[in-house]
């Protein structure tokens, strides 16, 4: 105490400094704990925000899911299984192109052998019409005309039937003159002269 009874101040002055010292140090610490503490919370958000978010795995097509094994079938289970097959179903025929036209049935009437020439030249027959040496016609002395005759070359056998319209030959041997185009059916014009057989036909 002083004189007038009033405290030293110097004796209390180290004790003020020294509380004061540790109340700044005690606030020091918690402000660095607080600090710590605060930057200890935010870097894992940061760290969570800067964390690319996982990015899923490519999906690979799915597979085609495989047929279930068939059974070997058995010879009758193939029998069973195969499909009836369908005929071929065919257009028929029309009867119009089925049927042909009927040749007309003839007999023979007469007939004989001799000797057959031909002619061409252009002329007027005893008929009245105009001969015509592509037409498959002939001569004869006495048959009706119009008459059919078959004519037979007895060298090849080939015959031609030809429809009288004429008179002739006169010449000795001869009974029939052929057209040219039945001489050339019979396979005569070469020798100009042929042995035939001949048939004088009617209808049956």
């Amino acid at each position: 105490m002083g004189i007038f009874g009033t405290p030293r101040p110097a004796k209390r002055l180290p004790l003020i400094l020294v509380a004061s010292g540790v109340a700044v140090a005690v606030i020091a610490a918690g402000a660095i704990a607080l600090l710590t503490s605060a930057s200890g919370s935010t870097r894992p958000a940061a760290a969570a925000q800067n964390v690319p978010a996982p990015t899923a795995a490519p999906t690979s097509p799915a597979a085609p899911l495989a047929d279930a094994p068939r059974p070997t079938p058995t010879r009758a289970s193939r029998g069973k299984e195969r499909a009836p097959r369908l005929k071929e179903i065919r257009p028929r025929p029309s009867s119009a192109a089925k049927k042909k036209p009927a040749k007309p049935r003839t007999r023979v009437v007469g007939g004989g052998s001799c000797e057959a020439s031909y002619y061409w030249e252009g002329q007027m027959t005893a008929s009245g019409e105009r001969f015509d040496p592509s037409e498959l016609t002939a001569a004869h002395k006495t048959l009706p005309m119009g008459s059919k005759v078959r004519v037979t070359n007895k060298n090849n056998g080939r015959s031609v039937t030809v429809r009288i319209n004429d008179r002739g030959p006169f010449v000795s041997g001869r009974c029939l003159d052929l057209s040219k185009a039945a001489m050339t059916k019979v396979g005569g014009t070469g020798s100009g002269v042929i042995p035939v057989r001949y048939q004088v036909l009617a209808r049956a």
